[in-house]
């Protein structure tokens, strides 16, 4: 296992288990499974290890399993504040508590707010104190480390990067989504501040290895490098030394070993332009079944009028390259969940983005389009009773 180091120099794996993705028997999780696959993780290695409030069971299994087998000061626990359900510093401790509970732990080693999409969200926690909770759970030593994860455009996650001093960030990243959501820019902005990047979504929740199209699965054949197509993804990512670790999903002893293996191989900036070039021709074969021919390079932006451009665009890519709920949903989670929309339906055609799109794109017919498509009435209600509830009536705790 290769090691890359925090913002206080202490070495993290440079492969983090990801504990959302715990196999489930019956109404619960399968705990001597997860055991199996998270001791197997740790006699290779691997010290970080990734849950949240509300991944199902999740947080109580990890504390289990962890108890169980006496390794709570060998690794590192990364877990998330609900922070979309926070109205008040009493709520921010009813949750921490009960993490901690579930846990079985006294600290937590990496703690996160969660699912943040916009600056707002954290002007709203600011607001109700979390910056001085955050400074006495430091003092107390109940949080070694702060930070947040991300989705949302890349100017959100910069706002929200020089809002606070914060020890690291999760950022969705890989080769497909590298001008996405935080994107590179994200990626290379918080590495030029010593923030190290925690990578989640490192295959699109394997949607680069199983749904690749068979032009894609044959190129990486015909490499002779050998590499699955989730090797290429992982080794894409293990090259950036910007990238601190990357989290995956691990549900079988298998996984585990094979994802150690790379782990321990991957070195960074040791690709070679072939190896460059053939993620390129991937890329291309994947967005061969794409509805719009954007490469998200932002050059369309900023819209007078709010609209996020390449989201939309890369939203309706993915109803075509994955499926129509999955690229729905994405658009309801990046452009819905930001306290000023940024929908395609707020465009009124001054036709200032056609005039600098590289591709030439008719931009402002595509975009009503895209809105028809991504936001059918169900989706229209659902979206408005989320951002009624997130950015009008905020959740107090009991």
């Amino acid at each position: 296992m290769q090691y890359r180091n925090d913002r206080n120099g202490e070495p993290l794996s440079i492969l983090g288990y990801g504990c959302m993705r715990f196999t489930t028997k019956g109404r619960g999780i399968d705990l001597d499974k997860a055991e199996k696959e998270i001791m197997t993780a740790y006699r290779a290695g691997v010290n970080y290890y990734d849950t949240a409030y509300i991944y199902p069971g999740s947080e109580a299994a990890l504390g289990k399993i962890v108890a169980k087998n006496g390794i709570r000061e060998k690794i590192r626990i990364a877990t998330k504040l609900p922070q979309y359900m926070i109205g008040s510093r009493a709520a921010i401790d009813r949750y921490f508590d009960e993490q901690l509970s579930r846990l079985q732990t006294t600290y937590i080693d990496y703690y996160l707010m969660h699912h943040m999409t916009d600056v707002y969200q954290w002007t709203r926690l600011q607001e109700a104190g979390i910056e001085d909770w955050i400074r006495g759970k430091k003092e107390a030593g109940q949080i070694r480390q702060i930070g947040f994860s991300f989705h949302g455009n890349t100017e959100s996650f910069l706002k929200i990067l020089n809002a606070y001093d914060w020890d690291f960030c999760q950022i969705q990243y890989n080769y497909l989504d590298e001008l996405s959501q935080a994107g590179v820019t994200g990626l290379k902005a918080a590495a030029a501040r010593g923030i190290p990047v925690i990578i989640m979504e490192p295959l699109r929740g394997g949607r680069l290895v199983n749904a690749l199209p068979d032009g894609a699965k044959r190129l990486m054949q015909e490499s002779g490098k050998g590499w699955s197509a989730a090797e290429w993804g992982l080794r894409w990512l293990y090259n950036q030394p910007e990238v601190t670790v990357v989290l995956s999903g691990m549900n079988s002893t298998e996984m585990v070993e094979e994802n150690c293996r790379i782990a321990s191989e991957a070195e960074a900036d040791s690709w070679t332009a072939e190896e460059f070039g053939l993620i390129e021709r991937v890329k291309k074969e994947i967005r061969a079944s794409e509805k719009v021919g954007c490469t998200g390079c932002r050059y369309c932006m900023p819209c007078p009028k709010g609209v996020d451009i390449p989201a939309a665009f890369r939203c309706w890519n993915a109803m075509y390259v994955e499926s129509k709920k999955k690229g729905r949903f994405q658009y309801a989670q990046t452009a819905a969940m930001t306290k000023e929309p940024v929908f395609a339906s707020q465009c009124v055609s001054c036709g200032k983005c056609e005039q600098h799109c590289p591709q030439s794109l008719p931009i402002r017919m595509l975009l009503k389009e895209a809105d028809k498509a991504l936001r059918p009435l169900p989706y229209k209600i659902g979206i408005n009773a989320v951002r009624k509830f997130m950015f009008r009536g905020v959740r107090k705790a009991k």
